[in-house]
């Protein structure tokens, strides 16, 4: 852990995808400057970055207007590219999005509008012709065909961003927490290891708490979801593409779906439990009380909220905490994963989902503010990923500039 006072162009916090991403676009657009990633774990992408379904997101689901549009579909290509540079395979494997009724079967409609409205090649294909994509799954009426969606192993990519930030000349340190305060005009870091001109709080699940360390972000409650994916191997079933229901039309989750992986395994979930602590990947450990707290304050605000039914979620979500239930939910897509007899479980991932106090709205998009010199991440949930490399570079332009001020 370091002990001296270490000078520095920019200071970011947490050394995951978002934050790597952010320290190359920096030093991309500003040469010879001195970029330090600090991360309080013992390497880097422990948590979101390195727990995720390894999906290159096409960029269809998401509004025109949002953050996610914009940055998704550029996003999928650039990923491809730092793979291509440091040699990670890319499984082009495409995804089907299937129906299981009319109502479903229209709503596929909208996502075709959005799709091609971002841009993103998209085709809307009748049932006869599944068989031909993925004979496995099936559908009512029609489905959704998109080329574009690949997947990848996400620690390989990981490491193929943080090679090219320190080739770049940026330095990473692993085992080192920051805390912030506020000193007349400028956020420093409050233990004087680091006197910086710029910071980046890129800390994910815990941003918002960083944040609120100076008065950032306190009109948000963090609420943790526990993502839990089950797993056989494509020899026992032998899909060939990824298989996805229509989303929910108002709940921030894609349901539960069949995902790839490069090592030839075959995903069903995740599930989407509402969960008390931020890195609470068993029962007892990964949470504090101030997890608690702000867990039961973003609930409270999504009980009272009209924009989400929240009791309806718990009741959809919870059975699936049962593989027998979480089996049954995929089986409507793709009906042989019923004879399966086994399903191992792999590591649990957490989405940590920021909701809005005042409206009880659980955050879709990337939320960003900034604060005198300090710029803080804090919502970059699915598929940030997959937009990491084009948000970096939004973020510098931005909000960042060479000179340590703000834009």
């Amino acid at each position: 852990m370091s002990t001296n006072r270490v000078k520095c162009d920019v200071l970011i916090l947490g050394a995951g995808v978002i934050g790597i991403s952010i320290g190359i676009a920096y030093l991309e657009a500003h040469e010879g400057k001195k970029v330090f990633i600090v991360e309080k774990e013992d390497q880097i992408g422990k948590h979101a970055s390195g727990r995720n379904s390894g999906v290159l997101h096409a960029g269809f689901y998401y509004s025109p207007d949002s953050l996610k549009a914009k940055f998704c579909r550029d996003g999928n290509s650039e990923m491809r590219l730092i793979a291509k540079e440091y040699g990670v395979p890319v499984e082009e494997v495409g995804k089907v999005v299937v129906t299981q009724s009319e109502e479903e079967d229209s709503r596929l409609e909208v996502l075709l509008e959005r799709g091609l409205k971002n841009g993103v090649e998209l085709e809307l294909l009748p049932e006869k012709y599944l068989r031909t994509y993925e004979p496995l799954a099936i559908t009512k009426n029609r489905f959704l065909w998109s080329p574009k969606t690949a997947v990848a192993d996400q620690s390989l990519i990981l490491d193929s961003l943080r090679r090219k930030f320190e080739s770049l000349g940026g330095r990473i340190r692993v085992e080192e927490e920051v805390k912030l305060r506020v000193s007349g005009n400028q956020v420093h870091d409050s233990r004087n290891r680091y006197d910086c001109k710029l910071i980046v709080n890129a800390a994910g699940a815990q941003a918002d708490r960083v944040s609120r360390e100076i008065g950032v972000g306190v009109d948000y409650a963090m609420l943790p979801f526990m993502g839990v994916y089950r797993f056989t191997t494509q020899s026992q079933l032998a899909l060939s593409r990824l298989v996805y229901p229509v989303p929910h039309p108002i709940n921030p989750f894609l349901g539960t779906h069949f995902t790839i992986t490069s090592n030839g395994l075959v995903k069903i979930g995740p599930t989407a439990i509402p969960i008390l602590g931020r890195e609470q990947y068993t029962t007892w450990t990964g949470w504090s009380s101030a997890d608690v707290f702000q867990a039961l304050k973003a609930s409270a605000a999504l009980v009272k909220g009209e924009v989400h039914n929240f009791n309806s979620m718990l009741k959809s979500e919870w059975p699936k905490i049962f593989p027998s239930k979480l089996v049954e939910e995929a089986a409507k897509l793709v009906p042989s994963a019923a004879h399966i007899r086994r399903w191992d479980k792999k590591p649990s991932g957490i989405r940590s989902q920021l909701v809005h106090l005042d409206s009880g709205k659980l955050e879709q998009d990337f939320v960003v503010r900034q604060h005198l010199n300090s710029v803080h991440v804090l919502n970059a949930v699915s598929p940030g990923w997959t937009s990491a490399i084009p948000f970096g570079r939004w973020v510098v332009k931005k909000y960042m500039r060479s000179d340590g001020n703000l834009d």
